[in-house]
């Protein structure tokens, strides 16, 4: 595979992105980035420090302020908000309702968007989020939208995190599910679209690994043009 391609994978919450972008960065030997990690470690740094997340000059301040970084321990990313690894807690159901309130921000997203462009820089990165291929790598030759059903993905999340204990009504969920699709489609900033060239996945009724394999195939028809 071409260690200077770059893989774009967006799409809306509970698709599956991070779980398939983490397995087609292990089987290319690519370097995984995810970008919702990074608006989610800035968002607990808000929720920490009491912020109204309707104050966006104030999260515009925070973001600039603040520092994430992902490091690799070799069996899952690991997520460090100014040094400290926060990977569990950004999972929370509080980060998870919040998050999009604060990725709306044009100056939070400024100011992600510059350290995810460092990060591709040099290619072989696998970056998922929901504006890496209209906005933070619009020339990656390898642009996925992920998608699924707002039930099926309602299940998937609710199934995370019920494995950590945490229980929640399916109608709800669903509903938070929904209710985050829009905050994430109507945004002024970075809005969740699928890119002009992206190729549509609806995982609804595949699993991940056929996923994983129809992006593998993508890679690999690109580089035999």
């Amino acid at each position: 595979m071409d260690c200077y391609t770059n893989i774009a994978i967006d799409g809306p919450a509970g698709a599956g992105k991070s779980t398939v972008a983490r397995m087609v960065a292990k089987k290319l030997g690519f370097l995984y980035i995810d970008t919702g990690a990074m608006y989610r470690a800035v968002t607990l740094k808000a929720l920490r420090d009491g912020i109204d997340l309707k104050e966006q000059d104030i999260l515009g301040r925070l973001a600039a302020t603040t520092t994430v970084i992902l490091k690799s321990d070799g069996s899952k990313p690991r997520v460090f908000l100014n040094g400290e690894d926060v990977t569990d807690e950004i999972r929370s159901q509080a980060v998870s309702n919040s998050v999009s309130h604060v990725a709306i921000v044009p100056a939070v997203r400024e100011r992600l968007v510059e350290m995810q462009r460092a990060m591709a820089r040099g290619g072989g990165v696998v970056m998922e989020g929901r504006d890496i291929g209209t906005v933070v790598l619009p020339d990656a030759p390898v642009k996925i939208f992920l998608t699924a059903s707002s039930r099926e993905r309602a299940k998937r999340r609710r199934e995370e995190l019920a494995v950590k204990g945490t229980l929640i009504d399916p109608l709800q969920m669903e509903k938070e599910i929904n209710e985050r699709d829009h905050i994430d489609t109507s945004r002024d900033t970075g809005p969740l679209v699928p890119a002009a060239d992206a190729q549509i996945i609806d995982s609804s009724s595949l699993t991940v690994e056929q996923v994983v394999e129809l992006i593998v195939a993508r890679v690999s028809a690109g580089e035999e043009t």
